[in-house]
């Protein structure tokens, strides 16, 4: 009798430790919910998005093309429609992106004129839609922030907009005056005269996904 008793003692036993392995492997196999992040149709993070300028200079104004590489979204960039998700867009663009397809000039830019101005490692600005063809930027360069007007349009999924931007207005003349100093030569035209402009044409083209 007490084998009988014994052995139905360890069966019990046995019985009650394989089922607590048999919970412990279901629970083990339990895997965490995978979180999706969900996006807007209308991404700035997600979509294709170029900067490109234009300076001059010679006294015949002779262009010089440029673009920036990098731009980081600081706020806002999404929405349900393009406009929505252009406006109240917050930006920042590392000068140290320039690229002129001269490394060179590059340098020169970075040193002679982004490097002569207050606190602009970065320019900064906020984008606000105003109608179906006009924005404007809250534009901060040389710890200056000023509205940049600009004309947009919208063909497809391809937001385009246009501006010409005076640096005077952020108070950057020492810095056009200090470009031009590095680049006296090169900035002479055929009247002998050394010449940097002011002024830049700045174009934009945000193709979303």
């Amino acid at each position: 009798m007490k084998s009988i008793l014994t052995l139905m003692s360890l069966s019990l036993l046995v019985f009650q430790f394989t089922s607590c392995k048999s919970e412990e492997k279901k629970d083990e196999k339990k895997e965490t919910p995978v979180v999706v992040e969900k996006t807007a149709p209308y991404s700035l993070k997600n979509a294709e998005n170029n900067i490109n300028f234009v300076a001059y200079k010679t006294t015949e104004k002779v262009p010089v093309k440029g673009s920036f590489k990098e731009i980081e979204l600081l706020k806002g960039g999404e929405g349900n429609s393009i406009k929505e998700a252009i406006n109240g867009t917050e930006f920042k663009i590392p000068v140290s992106s320039i690229e002129t397809k001269d490394n060179g000039r590059n340098l020169k830019i970075r040193k002679f004129f982004f490097g002569v101005m207050e606190n602009t490692i970065s320019l900064t600005g906020k984008l606000m839609i105003e109608n179906d063809s006009m924005g404007s930027a809250s534009f901060t360069m040389n710890s200056v922030t000023e509205k940049l007007p600009f004309k947009y349009s919208i063909n497809g999924k391809t937001f385009t907009m246009n501006t010409i931007m005076d640096i005077d207005k952020w108070n950057a003349k020492n810095a056009v005056d200090s470009l031009n100093v590095a680049c006296k030569d090169l900035h002479k035209g055929a009247d002998g005269v050394s010449k940097t402009w002011s002024e830049v044409a700045i174009n934009a083209v945000c193709t979303f996904k």
